[in-house]
């Protein structure tokens, strides 16, 4: 398409922001768009729509239609409001909201609390910013058809999203997905009730965080731990954003005493002033952290993003130096610590289950498996962690995550939960410490009982329509020409998942994917052991690659070798499919 067509366009869907139904402030700008002869801003707000995807919103906040701001807001809350009230017709209704330390959040949450409100659906309103996990935590305990978080996770401060949930306290699945964002597509500004019933909002407040915190404790598996090492010394860094209070609450109903946060991180912050990344995976993001662990020694240093819901560990290796722990290495501990002792204190009476996404380490089944637990595998996303316990049951899960540094010890929240996963990772320092342990050293045993696993993720950006194009090529090329060896190693085995068919690439064998739905990645397995997962970014301009590397440790002492042989077999087969 042509540049002026482009201007044209965008000009059209900004002059209708030009009507009454929007406020002075909104016209002023788009008036101001209009009449600037750089049109580079007009475009950016107004040629492309912030779409409502099946997770919501996302975007950089501004005026326009594809810009977070109060009309895009209010036209997913009426779309959303329209499709609880069809699905509910004849029942109370009601949805809890939450917000996290953006610009904007507060306003968002109460705009959306206004709309709710206006459409007959009672709203629960947190008083001030809150952890997701609380927000999806109070969906069920309050017995809502729905909820909101306003949040944009670790993105940069310039974005805000707005991210919807069902009636169980996880994110929308298929069919409701779908569903809104049919009902969120036919609203208009004008039918967007924006006047709300102050008699139809309830505020939530410390009370309720006690609620939430007295339930997360019900995951303590070790008290007795804790009580001999209550001193533990304890650094965490909020990163700016909701757990600034709960997380330290939590720790210290479990019985910690010892608890130092990073105070220039502790003060709630949508600049995120200190940081490059408010993201836990990011080293960079554990710097402050990390200068008070050293400076008062501490046996444990933890993060969690802005809105509470990822976790990021760091621990004293062998050595004494800290190092960080990535997703699959702390779903691994927890998976361990938890099947343990749950043996231990004969908790386990058959059933019980674990959940991992398809790209995290094998090495969760294996540790699941060889416990006779049954682990399941479901796409990237914690909803569909929640999709198996609706299906299964909460009462017999025991835990779930995925390795982008999220999980879910508990049914009682339906989405990753970085209060009860920091809580309970301080009980299992403390339970190893107890046992003249470390983390680290825990983490080693872990590997030479159930075999070694090295991961690693990589992507490569395209933008545009082009890049989308040949992202879209690599895909097909794997998909269609997949090779026959990596790294001098037989592929054995394929599964495709937007055909859900595995081959079998020896035999020529194929069986099918137990999916309900299909999304588009592949994923290899090689003769040696290796793993390799291709996927389109759902979000982002990117084509993500995962690696895993499998090997067997002779003992604990073994682990740098085989470490450092997982990390360059890793190399040969990124340099063998010329990724880099």
């Amino acid at each position: 398409m042509e540049n002026n067509d482009i201007i044209k366009i965008a000009r059209a869907k900004a002059e209708k922001w030009l009507d009454k139904a929007y406020d002075e402030k909104t016209r002023e700008e788009v008036k101001r768009m209009l009449e600037n002869t750089d049109t580079t801003e007009l475009i950016e707000s107004f040629y492309n729509d912030l779409e409502f995807g099946t997770g919501g919103l996302r975007g950089i906040m501004g005026v326009g239609t594809n810009r977070m701001n109060i009309y895009t807001v209010g036209a997913a809350t009426q779309g959303f409001s329209n499709y609880i009230n069809k699905m509910f017709p004849n029942e109370k209704k009601a949805v809890c909201i939450g917000h996290d330390c953006r610009h904007n959040s507060r306003l968002f949450s109460e705009t959306a609390a206004n709309i709710f409100s206006a459409n007959g659906i009672h709203v629960y309103l947190f008083e001030d910013l809150r952890p997701t996990p609380e927000m999806s935590f109070a969906i069920r305990d309050l017995g809502c058809k729905g909820g909101v978080i306003l949040t944009a996770s670790h993105n940069p401060k310039e974005y805000n999203g707005y991210k919807a949930y069902w009636d169980d306290g996880s994110q929308l699945v298929p069919p409701h997905d779908k569903n809104v964002i049919d009902e969120v597509k036919k609203v208009q500004v004008s039918d967007i009730k924006f006047e709300g019933v102050p008699e139809m909002i309830t505020i939530l407040g410390k009370d309720f965080d006690k609620k939430y915190l007295d339930k997360v404790k019900t995951l303590s598996l070790s008290p007795e731990a804790i009580q001999k090492e209550h001193d533990l010394k304890i650094v965490f860094t909020p990163l700016h954003g909701t757990t600034y209070e709960l997380v330290p609450a939590s720790l210290h109903n479990w019985g910690f005493t010892n608890i130092h946060t990073v105070p220039e991180q502790s003060i709630p912050d949508g600049d995120f002033p200190t940081v490059a990344s408010a993201n836990p995976e990011e080293p960079a993001a554990f710097k402050m952290a990390l200068d008070l662990a050293r400076k008062i020694d501490a046996d444990l240093a933890m993060a969690c993003d802005p809105d509470g819901d990822r976790i990021g560990i760091a621990v004293k290796n062998d050595a004494g130096e800290w190092t960080l722990l990535n997703g699959n290495q702390t779903n691994i501990i927890f998976t361990e610590y938890i099947i343990r002792r749950k043996k231990e204190l004969n908790q386990l009476k058959g059933g019980e289950y674990t959940v991992k996404t398809i790209v995290t380490t094998e090495l969760i089944k294996d540790i699941a498996e060889k416990n006779h637990i049954i682990c399941y595998d479901v796409y990237t996303g914690f909803k569909w962690i929640a999709d198996v316990i609706r299906k299964e049951g909460g009462e017999k899960f025991i835990g779930g995550g995925e390795e982008s540094f999220g999980y879910m010890p508990g049914a009682f929240t339906r989405d990753k939960d970085g209060v009860s996963a920091t809580s309970l990772m301080a009980e299992i320092a403390a339970w190893v410490k107890m046992q003249n342990k470390t983390l680290y050293s825990f983490l080693k045993e872990i590997y030479a009982k159930y075999g070694f696993s090295q991961e690693r993720m990589i992507y490569i950006v395209r933008k545009g329509l082009s890049g989308a194009q040949e992202i879209k090529a690599m895909m097909e090329e794997f998909r269609h020409n997949t090779p026959k060896e990596i790294n001098h190693s037989p592929v054995v085995l394929k599964k495709d998942y937007l055909s859900l068919e595995a081959t079998n690439l020896q035999t020529g064998e194929k069986t099918h994917l137990n999916f309900e739905t299909k999304s588009d990645v592949l994923q290899f397995f090689l003769a040696d052991g290796s793993k390799i997962s291709v996927r389109p970014s759902g979000t982002e301009p990117k084509i993500k690659f995962y690696f895993e590397a499998r090997a067997q440790m002779k003992d604990m002492n073994d682990y740098e070798r085989v470490q450092q042989d997982a990390n360059a077999r890793i190399d040969a087969i990124i340099k063998d499919l010329k990724l880099q």
